[in-house]
């Protein structure tokens, strides 16, 4: 063997190819050999060894949902999950105003608060002390602005979700984000994106699906994202989500025309789009930004492109809409050709059983987040609040995998953390138990499935396995367990027949992996792993 191969020994690794492997080798970007110790090292004698200590390999995570500047922006700037009132907010505020500098911060969430009122504008003016200040909420689908930065986009008052006292939702959000988002240097926005991909990578990942658009961060974002990514960065895999944006997409060198393309909104701002009102604010429904016609063209499109598309859709009317609007593109290219692009929805919260076995037979994937409903599920949760009796029913993985519906796991992040396996086990978790997924299914939806969803379907990729591209991670797990759980929730771990190692402790109060080292092809891109001696 020759020199470029790199052996792994004396870990346990997580594949299908032997449940009792304890080794791994490595050459030219792609994983060769699997099995253990002893013959490992008299089948490749020469190859550089590094030795596990009893670590465990596993294929490495994909983040199917990603806003990659927003949360780097996050990341290094202000945070305020931490806030728990409207005073908290502003007194976060007032610390972090520079003046002369747009202030942007993040993830603020009134549903946690003991009291839910929100700072008013002339509050939040006067904390900011005349500077430009954007502060959006943990959904991203509405936000807190001063008037500072409102004057800095005229025409905001004239658009839909237009608010002089309260958060800017729907168009007027839209317009002041886009007035935030220019004020931020392009040195500032790469840094961002730099601090993103590190983190990425420091997570065990090795690929992220990036949803932009022209409403998210525009097309300098999206170029600039692409160009720092290369291959000792987690790949970055580019969705442009622009109706009538295929030629753009071309260009900026997206994969597909999809990702965050708006069927409708947030259930945490109201603004998704539901069949009946909202429970808490009975004078609304929501927003539903694309009709079934416009859905169908789009599908039509970039099937007859050969390219990729997608919608964000969360709310029952929206879910409507869109099954509804792949009908209408089934009539005119057929379920065949419609099936084979393998177009994606984005969250897909508010979906039924029939809906569901439809969308399974035109191939679709659902690139969902399970750590929602670990934030917001449940019977206190955020969901109940705007939903009542129908939040049990968000978020439905169990039923969408039953049906056939092909599962990618995501954060969405900034609005949940880059924890892959904090949303493996939110998935094992689920607050619902008819939704909860097993173990191993749950993290085959974040890495497997992840490569599946960005139109890699070579059987072997996300898996490690001879032939299989060497993308994995190191984690400190010490704890396994072999599954136990009943057979109907499958809570634990894998089936012990299935011939696969176990994976580690998902319980609520056990701490998750810790990663040591994360490669991507064969190349290191994260790493604090120290081989044992």
């Amino acid at each position: 063997m020759n020199d470029s191969t790199t052996l792994l020994l004396g870990g346990r690794i997580y594949t299908p190819a032997s449940s009792d492997a304890t080794a791994m080798a490595v050459s030219g970007g792609t994983v060769v050999w699997v099995g253990q110790d002893a013959p490992a090292r008299a089948l490749h004698p020469d190859a550089e060894v590094v030795d596990l200590g009893g670590a465990f390999v596993a294929p490495a995570f994909v983040d199917a949902h990603v806003h990659a500047t927003a949360t780097g922006l996050h990341l290094t700037g202000l945070d305020l999950t931490a806030a728990r009132s409207a005073a908290d907010l502003l007194a976060t505020v007032r610390t972090a105003v520079v003046p002369g500098q747009v202030l942007l911060a993040h993830g603020w969430d009134e549903s946690t608060w003991a009291d839910p009122r929100l700072p008013s504008r002339a509050e939040l003016d006067a904390a900011a002390d005349d500077t430009p200040v954007y502060l959006s909420r943990v959904d991203v689908h509405s936000a807190l602005v001063s008037s500072a930065l409102t004057a800095l986009a005229p025409g905001a008052d004239a658009e839909p979700g237009w608010s002089a006292d309260g958060p800017l939702t729907r168009g007027a959000h839209h317009r002041v984000r886009a007035a935030a988002r220019a004020a931020v240097t392009r040195p500032q926005r790469q840094a961002a994106q730099r601090a993103f991909l590190a983190a990425a990578a420091a997570r065990g990942i090795v690929s992220v699906h990036e949803c932009g658009g022209p409403d998210i961060a525009g097309q300098d974002d999206f170029a600039d994202l692409l160009a720092l990514a290369g291959p000792h960065t987690p790949e970055v895999v580019g969705y442009w989500g622009e109706f009538g944006g295929l030629d753009t997409a071309r260009r900026l060198g997206a994969h597909g025309v999809g990702g965050d393309l708006f069927a409708d909104g947030a259930l945490g701002s109201r603004t998704a789009a539901l069949t009946s009102p909202y429970t808490d604010e009975p004078g609304t429904s929501g927003s539903l930004y694309a009709d079934a016609a416009t859905i169908a063209d789009h599908l039509v499109a970039c099937t007859e492109a050969g390219l990729q598309a997608g919608f964000h859709v969360i709310g029952d009317a929206a879910v409507t809409e869109v099954v509804e609007g792949f009908r209408l593109a089934e009539k005119q290219v057929g379920q065949r050709a419609l099936a084979a692009r393998h177009h994606r929805l984005e969250h897909l919260e508010m979906v039924t059983v029939e809906q569901a076995r439809e969308l399974a037979g035109w191939g679709v994937v659902a690139s969902v987040q399970p750590l929602f409903d670990e934030a917001w599920g449940g019977p206190s949760g955020m969901y109940a609040e705007r939903l009542g009796t129908r939040a049990a029913a968000l978020n439905p993985f169990a039923q969408l995998a039953a049906e056939g519906v092909l599962l990618a796991f995501g954060s969405d992040a900034p609005v949940t953390a880059l924890d892959p396996w904090a949303a493996v086990r939110a998935a094992v978790h689920h607050h619902t138990p008819e939704a909860r997924l097993s173990a191993r299914a749950a993290f085959t939806a974040h890495t497997r499935a992840g490569h599946r969803a960005a139109g890699v379907n070579d059987g072997v990729t996300g898996s490690l396995v001879p032939g299989a591209s060497a993308h994995y991670a190191i984690w400190d797990a010490t704890d396994l367990v072999v599954a136990t759980a009943d057979s109907r929730v499958q809570r634990w771990s894998t089936d012990p027949r299935s011939g696969v190692p176990p994976l580690p402790r998902l319980d609520p109060d056990t701490p998750l992996p810790r990663c040591l080292r994360t490669v991507r092809g064969g190349k290191v891109v994260y790493d604090e792993f120290t081989p044992a001696s």
